[in-house]
């Protein structure tokens, strides 16, 4: 049974957070003006250090927990549809899985649609992980990983660097993700519509042509879950029971474990889109932290 905090911070989500995109209807410049609302709200532990970072024409961030290890890095894609949100608004999450993992996590400022669709997100994680590389970390002392959209963005990465030929990394980690923008059929769409105190399908479906641009809605990497799994490394999802996303994640275990790829897959009751960014108040989401950072810790070197 959800806890009584887990059910009071869902109650916030549902009349605070989740009104405010609703009312937003769809209107990405609205959206983008609550990234300030978020910034505020972050409640990031006490010795996290903070570093800003350009390199290859991109940027990103350093977040470090005083507990990392100097040989073990994460490349970390923040949430937001592709077409909001940023490394401070994620920075609180980042700080709490830097401590869990005992990593330092590289948090991509990657380009947003409308104006950058794909593939441009995912060209930006891929000189990240290769700048990574070239810093002297080796692919084993790395993971990679994303929540909502980031979490597609983690994916795609994975299956363009393993396609490439380079080296992957140890692992990789999902919270609550993003795996097709183009078919949106999964069933938890309907099913959990209701219950979704964050998303509706009405505001997946507004964002995720954007991302798509003028691309071939047929191009595989736009369905990372129905592409070829096969080679990556393991997989850690977390996800909320009660989100309309549920699908997009139990497909991707589906599908990489008929692939033969190592998948753990954590469903949570009662949980919300996303809800493993509110460690600082939820018992559930401060246990997903520490089960992705065991996770991390088990197979990176």
């Amino acid at each position: 049974m959800p806890s009584i905090r887990s059910r009071l911070i869902r109650l916030y989500m549902k009349h605070v957070v989740g009104r405010k995109f609703r009312s937003a209807g769809p209107n990405i410049e609205e959206w983008r003006s609550f990234d300030d609302f978020m910034i505020k709200n972050q409640r990031v532990p006490k010795g996290t250090e903070v570093e800003a970072v350009h390199f290859g024409g991109v940027s990103a961030d350093w977040v470090r927990a005083p507990s990392v290890k100097a040989d073990r890095a994460v490349l970390y894609f923040h949430g937001g549809g592709m077409t909001m949100c940023s490394p401070a608004t994620h920075r609180e999450l980042a700080a709490r899985l830097s401590a869990s993992t005992h990593a330092s996590f590289l948090v991509l400022d990657f380009r947003l649609a409308p104006e950058h669709p794909f593939p441009a997100a995912m060209e930006d994680a891929l000189v990240a992980y290769r700048w990574l590389l070239d810093q002297g970390y080796t692919a084993d002392c790395l993971a990679i990983g994303g929540d909502s959209a980031g979490g597609g963005l983690t994916l795609q990465t994975l299956i363009a660097l393993r396609d490439d030929g380079g080296p992957l990394p140890a692992a990789a980690f999902f919270i609550s993700p993003v795996t097709d923008w183009v078919r949106l059929d999964g069933e938890s769409l309907t099913t959990r519509a209701a219950v979704d105190v964050c998303l509706t399908p009405e505001m997946h479906r507004f964002t995720s042509p954007f991302y798509v641009g003028d691309n071939d809605p047929d191009t595989p990497l736009l369905s990372p879950v129905h592409a070829d799994l096969s080679g990556l490394p393991p997989l850690c999802i977390h996800v909320g029971d009660d989100e309309i996303l549920l699908s997009d994640s139990t497909r991707l275990a589906e599908n990489a474990r008929t692939a033969g790829v190592i998948v753990e897959l954590d469903v949570w009751p009662g949980m919300w889109h996303d809800f493993t960014a509110a460690a600082s108040m939820v018992p559930e989401a401060q246990r997903s932290v520490q089960g992705i950072g065991e996770f991390v810790r088990r197979y990176v070197a």
